[in-house]
């Protein structure tokens, strides 16, 4: 039996994951959660081999429903399906630790097919997501060297991953906000970056990730 966990707020679009769930995976016992708040407490209640997670949710977004998942089960294949394609969105999930991210746009048996693949232990993209991951290396080209980072830093950094604002970073740190944003903006020179998105992106790149 595979456990799968869709955490989607719109009740026709649970009922069609659901159905395209079903279809690639005939044993899969599924768990449905409406928004952030049921999606983190059944995460925290059992534990699942597969969790399909909307990203705009009523209560919050979805990253945090994929941390949840994460941090009690960090087995569990967390894939991203919504309709946001945009590099923040992006970057944000898989700096959460999203293993793939699939938009609900395409047609049910394109995604019955990755939903497979998933399974099998091929990566889940979008063609389009996987375009833009490739675009966004080609833009940012590569990276100072890690170790020109210092600790303090990519304690920094790994919040920014996370999504935290600097009085977030602030407090979490035990730092004043004004040496953050000093952190920050050695961060970007070093970096070569100029955006949080991009700071997201390569803290997960680093394989960077901030203590709850």
């Amino acid at each position: 039996m595979t456990r799968v966990l869709i955490v989607e707020d719109i009740a026709d679009v649970r009922a069609w994951l659901c159905a395209v769930v079903s279809e690639a995976c005939p044993d899969a016992a599924i768990t449905t959660a409406p928004d952030m708040r049921q999606g983190k407490a059944a995460a925290e209640r059992g534990t699942f081999d597969l969790a399909l997670v909307d990203l705009g949710l009523p209560d919050g977004s979805g990253v945090d429903v994929l941390r949840a998942i994460k941090s009690h089960a960090p087995g569990t294949l967390c894939v991203v399906a919504t309709i946001l394609g945009d590099d923040a969105s992006i970057v944000s999930a898989l700096a959460a630790g999203a293993d793939g991210y699939l938009l609900k746009d395409q047609p049910a048996e394109v995604l019955t097919r990755q939903i497979r693949q998933t399974l099998a232990g091929a990566p889940a993209l979008s063609p389009s997501i996987a375009r833009r991951i490739m675009d966004h290396f080609r833009l940012t080209g590569p990276s100072a060297p890690d170790c020109d980072l210092t600790v303090r830093e990519k304690d920094v950094l790994a919040h920014i991953g996370r999504g935290l604002r600097n009085h977030e970073t602030a407090r979490a740190l035990g730092i004043s906000e004004q040496t953050v944003a000093g952190h920050i903006k050695a961060v970007y020179r070093k970096l070569g970056i100029s955006s949080r998105a991009e700071a997201a992106w390569h803290a997960a790149r680093l394989g960077l990730s901030a203590a709850d």
